[in-house]
């Protein structure tokens, strides 16, 4: 997984530019006021034209770690971190999660049988999504899925093994599922699966946090953690995702603590409104 500990912002006149280090905070500054330089000379080099933006996902993550699952060799498996719009974050190393996003429900089809509700009108866009986990599990001897709805559409864990996100066992699965190209990008760039945790703020009627980690000055962080005892009441009572089905096959023994703090924290077995 890809968590510098260390991060800096730099200044090169209007310019500004975030780096990073795992070594040291001086490191990353020095880090930092080079590329500020730099972009401001590109800039200039440029007459004013607007310059091309980095790709979602090429760099890592400006999120802290919370919290962090070792093995028993001590090797770091899992680490919750908090988003840039104060989400907590799953990071997986190894258990593979995977993103689909669909259209907003409109009630029925397989997802309300599945929760014993009598709709009548079906949701086909769902029903297809599931139909391709199906037929991917089918056709894979052993493939085991656990598979969630959230807002935005479904989330899958593969339950029996472990996986690199570069291998190309994944990026099959991705392409069969239809998985959402930057979350797939991100996955690779971070060395790690992810899956958020917490509701989206707006969606519990909370505005995104007035600052981000790492905080400027002692004001920023106090306006944030005012924020984010808001967000944690609206948030609790909403859920992040449900639980829709499980696969019947064995469990790979390293997924399950991620499948129990998983479904613990996004309260996927309430009934809950999602966010």
């Amino acid at each position: 997984m890809n968590f510098p500990k260390f991060w800096a912002l730099g200044k090169s006149g209007d310019f500004l530019a975030w780096r990073w280090s795992d070594t040291s905070l001086e490191d990353a500054a020095a880090s930092a006021r080079q590329a500020a330089t730099r972009v401001e000379a590109a800039f200039k080099a440029s007459a004013g034209r607007r310059l091309e933006r980095y790709l979602y996902g090429d760099r890592p993550l400006r999120e802290p770690v919370l919290n962090s699952i070792v093995d028993d060799s001590g090797a770091m498996i899992a680490a919750i971190t908090r988003n840039s719009y104060g989400c907590d974050v799953l990071n997986a190393a190894r258990a593979m999660f995977v993103d689909v996003d669909l259209p907003e429900p409109r009630g029925g089809g397989l997802l309300g049988s599945l929760f014993g509700k009598k709709k009548p009108d079906s949701d086909p866009t769902l029903d297809v999504a599931l139909g391709k986990a199906d037929t991917w599990a089918q056709s894979h001897d052993g493939w085991n899925w656990r598979i969630y709805r959230t807002k935005g559409g479904l989330r899958l864990l593969a339950t029996h093994a472990l996986f690199d996100p570069t291998e190309a066992a994944c990026g099959a699965a991705f392409d069969a599922l239809g998985a959402d190209p930057l979350y797939r990008k991100l996955c690779e760039n971070q060395q790690s699966f992810r899956a958020r945790l917490s509701p989206k703020p707006w969606r519990c009627g909370v505005p995104t946090p007035p600052a981000r980690w790492p905080f400027q000055d002692a004001r920023a962080e106090q306006a944030f953690e005012k924020w984010n005892g808001r967000y944690a009441t609206a948030s609790a009572t909403r859920a992040t995702c449900k639980l829709l089905s499980a696969g019947s096959g064995p469990v790979h023994a390293s997924v399950q603590p991620i499948i129990d703090l998983h479904d613990k924290l996004t309260r996927a077995s309430s009934d809950l409104p999602l966010a």
